[in-house]
């Protein structure tokens, strides 16, 4: 599945590369799906921000989306395309400074509506309100939005039809790595609880969650659903896709850097769950590894772990067909998307180095993490 055409050895460890070939063909899909149906496809920044590849994502999406003000204003300044944003709450000083530099604003709450109507209507830009059709098709509870007592969106029991002048769109984010069964769910949900409103409405955001270039994704039924509330309501239909962008591009190749045999093989790596793939711990998931099988699958077998003092920095279990030794590199597949986006520097542990392995095979150095970067973000 993976030929990584450059060499894992070649670069200090940790680093993270992204394959910009695999990247294009991503972007491929998406904007044949947008062709196709004339909808927009946002950069979800949440999922997948690095601005060094935004000259080539530009050339085949709209626009980014943000969920707060320090992303919206990246793409605001890395894209310059469409820029939406959405937040649970926004503050004073950052509404009027996304004000300047989004051109589509959605609010959680008609609180928050009422809060900035008055700026909102002077400023020409565009505001939606997000929805809660209360339709839960996933199993991941902390990326739920749709569950009991979720304070995300607005269900249809607390949806303000009075005061909807100067409101546009409707946005609804309920997926996570999901097929389009899934929307088409979600959509027949929407239907039924806010299907009134739409017909009041300019457009309307799907959000995240698609899995769009996953090997097995219905994107026939995507065109479907799209095409379904187009036609019906005829609304402009956006979605704003973070993972799918950027599925299978990256690699994250770390280093052994010692084996403990506690009645289980230990190996310490120079990477991180906690601190560079924060998700395996939060989700959790395992992630695969080249030339890795499942415990018992191959000869030998290692439980993989960070350099941090946690002691729940586990990544997981794996078993290798030789045994491992100092200095042997692992490399983990599907790291572009929340990797870099959610690391951090606990423990004073560094950052991984960001390279991109170009169209034409060459590795090309963005940036490097040192000292300076951990202490700038104390006092």
């Amino acid at each position: 599945m993976f030929n990584l055409n450059f060499d894992i050895y070649a670069q200090k460890t940790p680093y993270i590369i992204v394959d910009e070939s695999r990247l294009i063909n991503n972007l491929t899909v998406l904007s044949e799906i947008s062709r196709k149906t004339g909808c927009k496809i946002l950069l979800a920044q949440k999922a997948f921000s690095m601005f060094a590849l935004y000259p080539v994502i530009s050339r085949y999406l709209d626009g980014t989306t943000a969920s707060g003000l320090f992303e919206a204003r990246l793409g605001f300044e890395e894209m310059g395309k469409e820029n939406h944003v959405f937040s649970p709450a926004y503050s004073d000083d950052d509404f009027d400074e996304l004000l300047g530099i989004c051109d589509h604003i959605v609010f959680n709450s008609f609180n928050q509506w009422e809060r900035y109507r008055k700026k909102a209507e002077a400023s020409g830009r565009s505001f939606g309100i997000r929805i809660n059709p209360e339709c839960s098709t996933q199993k991941h509870a902390i990326y739920d939005p749709c569950a009991s007592g979720s304070r995300l969106g607005v269900t249809a029991g607390n949806f303000r039809a009075d005061l909807l002048d100067g409101i546009e769109g409707l946005h609804f984010h309920t997926l996570c790595e999901q097929n389009s069964d899934a929307l088409e769910k979600t959509l027949d949900a929407v239907e039924s609880r806010f299907g009134e409103i739409l017909y009041k409405m300019k457009w309307i955001n799907f959000g995240g969650g698609h899995h769009i270039t996953r090997f097995d994704y219905d994107i026939e039924l995507l065109i479907r659903c799209i095409e379904r509330i187009r036609d019906k309501y005829d609304v402009q239909v956006y979605i704003e896709p973070g993972e799918a962008i950027a599925l299978n591009t990256g690699f994250l190749i770390s280093s052994v850097v010692d084996i403990i045999d506690n009645g289980i093989k230990n190996t310490i790596l120079d990477t991180s769950a906690a601190c560079h793939m924060p998700d395996i711990l939060e989700m959790p998931y395992r992630p695969e590894i080249i030339g890795a099988g499942l415990p018992g699958q191959k000869r030998y077998d290692y439980r993989l772990g960070g350099p941090t003092c946690l002691a729940g920095d586990i990544i997981g279990d794996y078993s290798f067909d030789a045994p491992l030794t100092y200095g042997d590199r692992i490399v983990f597949c599907d790291m572009a998307h929340y990797t870099m986006v959610k690391s951090n520097m606990f423990n004073g542990i560094n950052l991984p180095s960001i390279f991109i392995l170009d169209k034409n095979k060459k590795v090309v150095p963005v940036r490097s993490f040192g000292y300076g970067d951990y202490k700038s973000r104390l006092s």
